[in-house]
């Protein structure tokens, strides 16, 4: 290519990235899961055992709004621990650099030379960065630490999104009884159905092709299911 070809490219378009760090995703998509997977095999385990179908709409609603409030307080105290514990750390690190500016600043440096940076230019880097304490406890965090301190999860998102993706995925092997029928083979099917199509809409975050993810859901799912039902089928039989 010649000199007058490259001049012609043109210039790279930098395209947005989604949110990986937001703290949503991944509650959302095990509340889902959990919601589904537990729920259905809850009521196959109890359906196993000879129960009427009242009986089994009672006992997905208590394993839905159980769960659903179990994995919101599970998901907050997690992730608010989590951020606690990281803001502790960047404490420790503004404190650090204070106390210690240049054996910060040097800390920056080697930690560039580990990257393929040579001497001369770490140097300087950690030099710019550290001459602006508000940035260089944050370049610390990212280097150091892992995070972006402007970018911690939420413990609230991650409940809300636990407790709603529950919620739904619970709710998916009650609907065939809502609407008047008592078939339990009928409920299974429909949250099989749920099951591989959430693990299919998952593979678009994860580059996953949808047969794959849909089906392990789909795998996964029947297996809890199934060994819950022969559960129930044992334990009824000798009650």
């Amino acid at each position: 290519m010649s000199a007058t070809q490259v001049e012609r490219v043109p210039p790279e378009h930098h395209h947005d990235h989604r949110d990986v760090t937001g703290g949503w995703l991944r509650p959302a998509v095990f509340g889902m899961m959990d919601g589904l997977v537990s729920n259905t095999a809850l009521i196959a385990g109890v359906g196993g055992g000879g129960v009427a179908g009242r009986t089994l709409v009672l006992t997905g609603l208590a394993g839905l709004a159980a769960g659903a409030f179990s994995m919101a307080t599970g998901e907050y105290t997690s992730v608010a621990a989590q951020t606690e514990l990281t803001k502790a750390e960047i404490e420790i690190e503004k404190a650090e650099i204070k106390r210690v500016p240049q054996a910060e600043e040097a800390e920056l440096a080697a930690i560039y030379r580990s990257r393929g940076v040579d001497e001369e230019t770490s140097r300087a880097v950690a030099r710019q960065l550290s001459a602006d304490p508000e940035q260089a406890w944050r370049v610390h965090a990212r280097e150091e630490l892992g995070v972006n301190p402007d970018d911690l999860p939420s413990p609230w998102l991650a409940a809300g999104s636990s407790f709603v993706a529950f919620s739904f995925g619970a709710l998916v092997p009650l609907l065939p009884y809502f609407f008047g029928a008592d078939s339990l083979v009928l409920a299974v099917v429909l949250a099989g159905i749920a099951l591989f199509l959430a693990g299919a809409v998952v593979s678009r975050f994860t580059n996953r092709s949808a047969l794959y993810s849909g089906t392990r859901q789909l795998v996964l799912g029947a297996l809890a299911a199934g060994v819950t039902h022969l559960v129930g089928q044992a334990v009824g039989a000798g009650v």
